[in-house]
């Protein structure tokens, strides 16, 4: 168990590895109980659901879930890069897996060993409809901006600031671990920084994470970045929602298609 968290820069098992409890633990009856083991296992699939800055769950409003429904779907989808799903479905790809919007029942799907699982999830519910009903027909740019230069940026203070530092802490000194994280969502792989990755939150919405790996002499560094177009999609509440409901699916240490918050 040392040799494994030295080897993999973990100080503490339940609180810093992505794979506690793993078999190591499981072989013997040390250091922990199987019965706080089955605990730790119960809680790490139990996610909880994603809150707004107050610490109240997001509601999704009806009169979203109603305009939708007015909307031609054709043209609806052809803005956002969905697809149709019949009667009255739609397909929309979230960090590189399928959710299905549906608009009938309104209820959210996510695609699961062919065949669509119902999930409870209000922030990405909320998010869905809100990309839905306002991304534009303009193409993503791949023009990289921060936060700073977004229209709307001072919307990103205080209680709206971005979720950096949880990231530097996790992984800022193990950048494998987070290459391992962005690759299950599907993050593409940029020549930048020391570690960086375009992840794909909406068909139209990529985020860009950049790290620097810290050292004896610098802290770890991290920037979150935009395509310039993002405004045209999204509004600042939107854009700070989505980002932090991505980059809390990072720190969960996401496995297989767990990817919804």
């Amino acid at each position: 168990m040392l040799a494994c968290a030295i080897e993999n820069r973990v100080d503490y098992c339940p609180r810093d590895c992505d794979r506690f409890p793993c078999d190591q633990f499981k072989a013997g009856p040390y250091p922990f109980s199987q019965g706080y083991l089955n605990m730790q296992e119960r809680r790490r699939r139990e996610r909880p659901t994603a809150k707004i800055p107050c610490g109240d769950v997001p509601k999704v409003p009806s009169e979203y879930w109603e305009d939708l429904k007015r909307r031609d779907l054709n043209v609806l989808c052809g803005n956002a890069l969905a697809r149709t799903y019949p009667p009255d479905g739609i397909r929309l790809s979230f960090l590189g897996k399928e959710l299905l919007i549906d608009r009938k029942h309104r209820r959210l799907f996510r695609l699961s060993g062919g065949h669509w699982d119902d999930i409870d999830a209000p922030l990405l519910e909320l998010l869905c409809l809100v990309y839905l009903l306002n991304v534009g027909p303009e193409p993503v740019c791949d023009e990289m901006i921060s936060v700073h230069e977004l229209k709307e940026a001072l919307f990103f203070q205080g209680p709206h600031e971005l979720k950096v530092r949880p990231l530097l802490e996790r992984y800022g000194n193990d950048l494998d671990s987070f290459k391992s994280v962005a690759q299950r969502l599907g993050g593409e792989v940029l020549d930048l920084a020391d570690v960086a990755y375009k992840v794909w939150a909406f068909p139209k919405v990529p985020i860009y994470y950049l790290f620097w790996e810290g050292d004896q002499e610098f802290e770890p560094r991290l920037s979150i970045l935009f395509d310039r177009s993002i405004e045209h999609h999204l509004s600042a509440d939107a854009i700070w929602g989505l980002t932090n409901l991505v980059s809390d699916t990072m720190l969960r240490g996401i496995k297989g298609n767990d990817v919804v918050a």
